[in-house]
């Protein structure tokens, strides 16, 4: 198995990207916001770790997405496709959860959005950079 770990990184990093501006005010900030009922205050406390600890797990995602497009005959297509199913995959277990939690609609489509994007860019990525 081939990993180009350069290109693992990149799309880990992409993840950081698009959610700053998919969390934006730009996009979805204000209804996101709305929707959590966190305030500005408290979205800012402990940020260094909270930055740290998601771009750990970005890595990790991405990896994994890595091993899985490790053949040969990946191109971007292919990548694209395989995030973009990956990011189904983990949109459907934010949904499960988020429905016990008994959370909104709005705040349910706001961030499985958010996963279906990141998701198709890191395969994009990583398909692309083989």
């Amino acid at each position: 198995m081939e990993i180009n770990h350069l290109a693992v990184i990149v799309a880990a990093i992409s993840d950081l990207l698009v959610g700053a501006l998919w969390f934006s005010p730009l996009l979805f900030y204000k209804r996101w916001i709305a929707e959590t009922g966190i305030n500005e205050e408290t979205l800012n406390a402990g940020a260094g770790k909270i930055y740290g600890l998601t771009l750990l797990m970005a890595i990790i995602i991405s990896y994994n997405l890595a091993a899985f497009l490790a053949e040969d005959g990946t191109d971007a297509a292919w990548g694209a496709i395989a995030g973009f199913l990956a990011g189904v995959w983990a949109a459907a277990a934010f949904i499960i959860i988020s429905l016990f939690e008994r959370k909104s609609a709005a705040y349910i489509f706001i961030n499985i959005g958010y996963m279906l994007v990141a998701f198709t860019l890191k395969g994009f990525i990583i398909g692309v950079w083989r």
